[in-house]
């Protein structure tokens, strides 16, 4: 990050406590403070960073990686970006089966390294996965509208929200897409369609919150379909955005199959509201991600719409059952249709209407609350 504070990442100490039983990896967006966040831990147990971090993305580290050779004596060993390497499954298999009681073994990689885990020997049983996603509004400790401001303005991704500078915002935001890319992306994919994709990539943010035709985009670029869901499917496993599906139960006649997509760095969208909306998909996502990584859970966020057009934007699930329906609002302080529509067939979920630009907390007849987003978003993580 650009500034010499440290930001307490949500995931810090459970990452710590599970390093003293098995390896760690940490996945998520390029620049989301992974790195920083692996330095600080080893920091705090005493070990010289200099020796002990190794980037496959640096020449001398790289070539230590493909020699095995690793610093000896118990501490910590931090592998950064090692999934470019085509045998890293083995290289931290082998470490950890040889020396896993000594050292405490982070791997980092902005990419799903579930994923890039496939084939080879299996690591099941050697490591715990956790997701480390961009700042949030409980994580910066906000507590007013004029910080839940800044993240819309600024985004949530450290140093351009540490800089505070909407010039700035824009040029790490271009150069941060051209760098997923022209960078990560040819180094983890056979393509060589990297112009065709950047155009993708710039077209994705007017689609925010409506179902993602893959048909209209094949038709927009002049690719066939099965292109553009590959592409698709690249750019997620890179972090760059995300999918939620649809939540489905017989008695509310819900559509099956179009996904709805986000950005990890909402200020790539340009309407106030749909930036809001893709804002509070990314708060949503990253407390569902911290109950699988951290308990096990089985949450998910979804989505509902049914064949009448009600919608409903976000729904979280938990051992398949829904727990929390929320609509996103920028001004509107009465309850929608489609959330009471919700609420009258669950009466036991959870309801809330997030809204933008208003301070208030209250609970309707119906049940449902309508909150300021800032309110709720403090409560999350």
């Amino acid at each position: 990050m650009v500034n010499s504070h440290y930001i307490n990442r949500y995931i810090e100490s459970s990452v710590a406590d599970d390093l003293s039983r098995k390896m760690v990896f940490i996945g998520g967006p390029r620049q989301s403070g992974k790195t920083t966040l692996a330095k600080h831990l080893c920091q705090l147990a005493g070990c010289d960073i200099s020796n002990r971090y190794l980037n496959w993305d640096a020449a001398a580290d790289r070539e230590k990686i493909i020699k095995e050779s690793f610093p000896t004596g118990p501490g910590f060993l931090i592998l950064d970006e090692i999934h470019k390497y085509s045998r890293w499954r083995q290289i931290v298999k082998g470490l950890f089966d040889k020396r896993g009681e000594e050292l405490l073994i982070l791997v980092t990689g902005s990419a799903r390294l579930d994923y890039y885990r496939r084939g080879g020997d299996s690591l099941q049983g050697r490591y715990h996965f956790y997701r480390l996603l961009p700042l949030t509004y409980a994580e910066v400790g906000g507590d007013s509208q004029s910080a839940l401001k800044d993240l819309m303005v600024f985004g949530g991704f450290p140093e351009p929200f540490c800089m505070q500078s909407e010039r700035q915002t824009r040029r790490w935001s271009r150069e941060y897409r051209s760098r997923i890319i022209q960078g990560d992306l040819s180094d983890l994919e056979n393509v060589q369609d990297l112009g065709l994709i950047e155009n993708l990539a710039i077209r994705l943010p007017e689609l925010v919150g409506s179902p993602l035709s893959l048909n209209a985009l094949r038709e927009d670029l002049q690719v066939s379909h099965q292109s553009v869901s590959r592409w698709i499917t690249m750019l997620e496993n890179l972090y760059m955005i995300f999918r939620i599906y649809p939540f489905g139960a017989p008695k509310i006649r819900a559509v099956k199959k179009e996904a709805k997509h986000y950005h990890l760095d909402w200020t790539v969208i340009s309407d106030q509201g749909l930036r809001f909306e893709n804002l509070v998909a990314c708060h949503l996502l990253k407390w569902c991600f911290y109950r699988q990584d951290t308990a096990g859970h089985d949450t998910e966020l979804r989505y509902f719409r049914d064949v009448d057009k009600r919608e409903v934007d976000f729904v979280i699930v938990e051992d398949r059952h829904p727990i929390h329906f929320i609509e996103c609002k920028t001004k509107e302080k009465v309850a929608s249709s489609a959330l009471r529509y919700l609420k009258i067939r669950f009466p036991s979920v959870t309801a809330t209407q997030l809204v933008l630009e208003a301070d208030m907390d209250l609970v309707t007849k119906d049940g449902i609350r309508v909150c300021s987003a800032h309110r709720f978003l403090k409560g999350l993580i």
